[in-house]
């Protein structure tokens, strides 16, 4: 039952030629062909609840007839009367994923930010498609995203559809990118958050600017499936991909990786909570309780990095009652105490280098793709299989808090999904049960997930 049309609206953004119903999309070109392939790899179409695979053919071209041509463009113009008669956006609010762009402005979303992720990144990705004019960045509902105009409809459609869901670095950045109801982007000025490329004469707000070109890029990150070209982003030994070099020829700011957090309840607070919670992002070295201003933490990470996505992901949350604020701090080290320190000074300091607990010790290691803001649901791992649903539940219930939903996966019962009653007690329910022993040589992991039940 599925119609012609339900099968060209995947092909149009990409242009193609003729349609023979049940099999074969005859492409404008070799390339278009090869970038709608590397598209629906990654995201699968389906019609019907049904997943639909697309692949090459070994047909060098379609043979049809008059009434083959004449059925597909009938079919094609009932797809762009439809999309252009709705406005070209679905009931969502989103654009249609089959309609052609209106707008040459992008709405990008990073996903799994581990890396900071610069204007100058972006201009020389997407720029593998065409000319970018501006670039504007912003941060919104705890998720960085950017928008991005290009000279022409065509190249955003293109870099759309190459593009999204990859990574930009291996196994974090990810890309999500949508046509934005924009048609073009107001810069005022140049500077870290906005850019525009057309206009030298805009002033430069950046600290310290001065217009240098960019350096080149160092070792291969993803593949670009529209270009014979690729980005190219240095590779430090030991990590994954580091972040990109200083785009400007300058020494750059002295950013270190101990976070200041403020307004914890100095009831209840502990090194080792502020370990567990923190080492969700990062990997926790030192953590220092301030002797006589016990409300106050200083928490120490592997990098400045860590500490930025700690800081983006946790300022503003509660924990043990309190909204806590999550800032960068002064000091580049958290000092051991002393000697002379008495026992409660030392008590209030910890040095976790070398933990067991840390979550990122592994280059590429899987942790780095579920990295996520706090959720009320949470994500359970390293389950024992003599560990039942009930036993979980009666686990966390006991601890005071309330279970909502529960779920363990389908392929790995190593695995579950619990949902709690709030975002700040499942805050809790980590720091209180993460890495609780269930059986005498196994104990339970806990992150946020990104998933609801």
């Amino acid at each position: 039952e599925v119609t012609e049309q339900e099968v060209l609206a995947w092909a149009l953004p990409f242009g193609f030629r003729v349609l023979v119903f049940q099999a074969f999309l005859e492409m404008a070109s070799e390339e278009a062909a090869v970038t709608m392939v590397n598209y629906y790899t990654s995201a699968t179409p389906t019609v019907r609840n049904q997943p639909v695979f697309i692949q090459y053919s070994t047909h060098r071209e379609l043979k049809t007839d008059n009434l083959t041509n004449q059925r597909t463009h009938g079919a094609l113009h009932a797809i762009s009367s439809a999309a252009v008669h709705s406005g070209n956006m679905a009931s969502g609010g989103e654009e249609r994923a089959f309609a052609p762009a209106q707008s040459p402005v992008l709405r990008i979303i990073v996903e799994n930010l581990f890396y900071p992720v610069t204007l100058e990144v972006l201009q020389q990705i997407f720029s593998k498609f065409g000319s970018v004019l501006k670039i504007i960045t912003f941060t919104r509902n705890n998720q960085f995203q950017a928008l991005l105009q290009f000279s022409d409809t065509v190249h955003a459609q293109h870099a759309k559809a190459a593009l999204d869901g990859q990574n930009i670095y291996n196994n974090c950045c990810t890309l999500r990118i949508d046509f934005s109801k924009l048609s073009a982007l107001n810069v005022k000025y140049n500077n870290d958050k906005s850019r525009t490329f057309t206009r030298a004469d805009l002033a430069d707000r950046r600290a310290g600017a001065h217009r240098v070109a960019l350096p080149p890029y160092g070792a291969t990150a993803f593949p670009l499936p529209s270009t014979n070209t690729q980005v190219r982003l240095p590779v430090v030994p030991g990590s994954l991909v580091s972040p990109p070099r200083v785009a400007l020829q300058m020494a750059p700011p002295a950013v270190h990786s101990v976070l200041l957090v403020s307004n914890l309840n100095p009831e209840s607070v502990s090194p080792h909570c502020l370990f567990i919670l923190f080492g969700v992002y990062g990997d926790v070295q030192r953590v220092k309780i301030l002797f006589n201003k016990k409300e106050n933490a200083l928490v120490q990470m592997s990098d400045a990095t860590q500490a930025q996505l700690a800081m983006s992901h946790l300022n503003g949350q509660r924990l043990h009652g309190n909204v806590i604020r999550v800032t960068l701090s002064k000091h580049p080290v958290v000092q051991l105490p002393r000697g002379a320190a008495g026992q409660e000074e030392q008590a209030l300091t910890r040095d976790y280098a070398g933990s067991a607990l840390h979550r990122f010790k592994k280059p590429g290691s899987k942790n780095f793709n579920n990295i996520f803001p706090p959720s009320a649901t949470l994500h359970l791992s390293n389950i024992p299989s003599s560990v039942t649903e009930d036993v979980l539940k009666d686990l966390f219930s006991s601890g005071g808090f309330t279970v909502k939903a529960f779920k363990f996966f389908q392929k790995d019962r190593k695995m579950a999904l619990m949902q709690l009653a709030s975002v700040d007690e499942a805050i809790e329910a980590l720091v209180t049960l993460h890495d609780r022993q269930l059986d005498h040589n196994q104990h339970l992991r806990v992150s946020f997930s990104k998933s609801t039940i």
